[in-house]
């Protein structure tokens, strides 16, 4: 499997992107777009392991991921929702325009997933496919909880707090305002049912199970519920069978 990191340059923003493929990926028939969760970045362990496994049986397929704003290699300092769905809309278009692949598939987590979700609900869906694993339903008040009683009170008086992990950035009161208006437990995904997978584990510490079983009856959307697995799948028998389901939803 080959990896190569490259550039999507557009409306003055460089995308670091990082794809997996047998060959040269322009001659890819299938793409799948992988993003991840909040604070990672493109060199993902669990991205390469799915990558890996799918290359491996399915030679047409190629994966790219890209950093979110603010993470990883991004130039930019301070997250807003509306700049995440940009980056996501600009390498939509440029594996569309650039590559044209015959089918383009998402492999989302967490954080990953809601820009995905919220990105189909405003703009439609261009994917054949969308696998998403452990997806942050509730994702407002997924990163409300993960704030202090001092970041609050900074953020209620209009200051800027650093949030992150191996890298730290900005966020402001109207990121979560974001994040409030944009509650995708609210929007309706019957129409693109058939096009989704999701897998969640029942020891899922950040989103609730019920909270995801919830929006997936709502809107009839398959959900695998795996016994054990908490939120980044830890156990590496848990994302095994993430992995494996994914990708045999995908080939279907």
């Amino acid at each position: 499997m080959k990896e190569k990191k490259f550039d999507i340059n557009e409306n003055g923003m460089s995308i670091r992107c990082l794809s997996y493929s047998i060959s040269n990926i322009k001659d890819a028939e299938n793409i799948v777009v992988a993003t991840y969760g909040f604070g990672g970045k493109k060199e993902n362990h669990a991205i390469s392991e799915f990558a890996e496994r799918l290359t491996g049986k399915y030679k047409s397929f190629a994966i790219i991921t890209f950093d979110w704003p603010c993470h990883g290699e991004d130039a930019r300092k301070k997250l807003t929702i509306s700049e995440c769905l940009l980056y996501l809309d600009i390498v939509n278009k440029y594996i569309r325009t650039e590559l044209d692949p015959s089918g383009i598939y998402n492999y989302s987590s967490s954080f990953g997933a809601y820009i995905t979700l919220l990105y189909i609900h405003l703009y439609n869906n261009p994917y054949n496919k969308i696998g998403l694993r452990c997806p942050a339903i509730g994702m407002y008040d997924a990163m409300l909880k993960n704030i202090d009683n001092d970041g609050l009170l900074k953020l209620k008086k209009g200051k800027e707090i650093l949030i992150g992990f191996d890298r730290k950035m900005k966020i402001s009161s109207e990121f979560f305002d974001e994040l409030k208006e944009n509650d995708i437990s609210k929007f309706d995904y019957i129409d693109y049912a058939d096009q989704i997978l999701m897998i969640q584990g029942t020891c899922d510490e950040m989103v609730p199970i019920a909270l995801t079983e919830k929006f997936s009856d709502k809107n009839v959307i398959e959900l695998i519920e795996v016994d054990g697995a908490d939120h980044p799948f830890s156990n590496p028998k848990h994302m095994d069978t993430a992995i494996h389901s994914i990708i045999e939803f995908f080939a279907e």
